[in-house]
């Protein structure tokens, strides 16, 4: 959100207008839907909705798209068993990527999150999901559920998780949501959250603590 607001201008999108601004790249190393900031800051009441985009493989409104479908059953194919298949196969692989969009299809359908990629490395697994679009203001509501897939296939191979690594070609911030965005980052500031910082935990995890990903443990914390 800070990147957005110090680099951002105006641009247009169907909902209505946004800041958005250049293309960004960073990694996780550890995430639970009991992540302090999460738990002070987000909105506690959608990550099951959220959640369900993910798990499910139905289409969920009011989205136009299940990540859980394209995941498990794109085209026939369950992308997840797949990667396990060629990594299990070859572990130095770096073949391990999954697309999550239909050539073709409506342009209103196409999903933000585009490709996920996996790869063995040090004995953990990485991976890496690639957004052509991002609102940064609810992104972590994508990115708990996203290190719950990690976890999955890691799980899956036998190893631990490694850092997940994102990109986002245009993070963005809807117009109607910067006095929240903005409040949120003086609050963050005021408690010494700045740019690169971070809270303590242990890094690595695998899926065998997947607790803290369930939305179930999270409306329990909160």
């Amino acid at each position: 959100m800070r990147h957005v607001r110090t680099n951002g201008r105006p641009a247009e999108d169907d909902r209505g207008p946004i800041v958005e601004t250049q293309a960004v790249l960073f990694e996780i190393t550890e995430l639970g839907w009991d992540d302090p900031i999460l738990e002070t800051y987000g909105d506690s009441g959608k990550i099951p909705l959220y959640a369900s985009k993910f798990s499910e493989c139905a289409i969920v409104p009011p989205f136009k798209y299940s990540y859980g479908g394209r995941l498990r059953r794109l085209l026939g194919v369950d992308q997840l068993r797949w990667i396990a298949e060629v990594l299990r196969a070859k572990p130095y692989s770096k073949s391990g990527w999954i697309s999550l969009t239909v050539p073709g299809e409506p342009a209103d359908a196409v999903p933000c999150l585009t490709s996920l990629a996996f790869r063995l490395r040090d004995g953990r697994l990485v991976m890496t999901a690639a957004f052509r679009s991002q609102n940064v203001f609810t992104s972590y509501l994508n990115y708990v559920p996203l290190r719950s897939i990690q976890s999955e296939v890691a799980d899956d191979l036998g190893v631990g998780c490694g850092p997940m690594r994102v990109f986002v070609d245009v993070p963005h911030i809807y117009a109607v949501d910067a006095a929240t965005v903005e409040e949120i980052l003086r609050l963050s500031e005021r408690d010494g959250l700045g740019e690169g910082a971070s809270l303590p935990g242990p890094a690595g995890r695998s899926g065998r603590d997947c607790g803290r990903l369930r939305p179930d443990g999270a409306r329990r914390a909160s």
